[in-house]
């Protein structure tokens, strides 16, 4: 059966965060579709992936029959997250943007998935595989905005996720979540919540379009 990673990013728990709340409803209308299939389930903010170490970037363009006790340490380490990763039928990714760009715990999930001669580089070992990417922000940042200069979040992950692993890539973007926590964006609140709505319909709507994809 169909087997999802999801992975979580977000510093704040439960309905306190836009992309967690957003990505469980695709998670919910994915495991409806997949009733025995298989969620693997990475909450970076509880449990965060090590950081790359010296170690762990030299080890993966070393011959691992060179590697000392600490390369290999690392480097095993960097194995289990790229095997979670090319098993998976569907990826799920919930990046809310901080300070214009991803969760550092996100960057060091990516910094160790990414390994030249296995998921990068002329063969890359999880091609085609369809990633969702939950990008939620407290203002708006797109095309046509005042602040589209300093969107980093889909910039960014369009070239590591699409062009670096070539993964299928598609965003959800709840946007202006701030709008009800700050009164300086209270005008803004009916467009916050129209976001909303919308990222859960986009959010259903995908879990079901790669179910079907899935089962052809």
């Amino acid at each position: 059966m169909a087997t999802l990673l999801h992975i979580d990013s977000s510093v704040f728990g439960g309905e306190a965060s836009a992309s967690r709340t957003v990505s469980e409803a695709f998670r919910k209308t994915w495991q409806e579709q997949h009733p025995n299939g298989t969620v693997v389930y990475r909450d970076l903010a509880a449990n965060p992936v090590p950081h790359i170490t010296a170690e762990a970037h030299t080890a993966g363009f070393a011959d691992p029959a060179t590697h000392t006790s600490e390369q290999a340490a690392a480097f095993a380490e960097r194995i289990a997250l790229i095997e979670e990763l090319e098993r998976a039928d569907a990826v799920l990714i919930g990046a809310p943007m901080y300070n214009f760009a991803i969760p550092s715990t996100l960057k060091a999930w990516l910094d160790n998935v990414i390994l030249v001669g296995r998921t990068a580089g002329e063969t890359v070992s999880a091609k085609g595989t369809p990633v969702t990417v939950v990008a939620s922000r407290g203002g708006s940042y797109a095309p046509g905005t005042p602040r589209e200069g300093f969107e980093y979040v889909q910039n960014y992950l369009q070239a590591v996720l699409a062009d670096t692993l070539g993964l299928d890539l598609h965003f959800i973007v709840p946007e202006l979540t701030m709008a009800p926590h700050n009164p300086a964006m209270a005008e803004l609140i009916p467009l916050y919540e129209a976001s909303r709505e919308r990222a859960f319909g986009e959010a259903a709507s995908r879990a079901k379009q790669l179910a079907e994809r899935l089962a052809a």
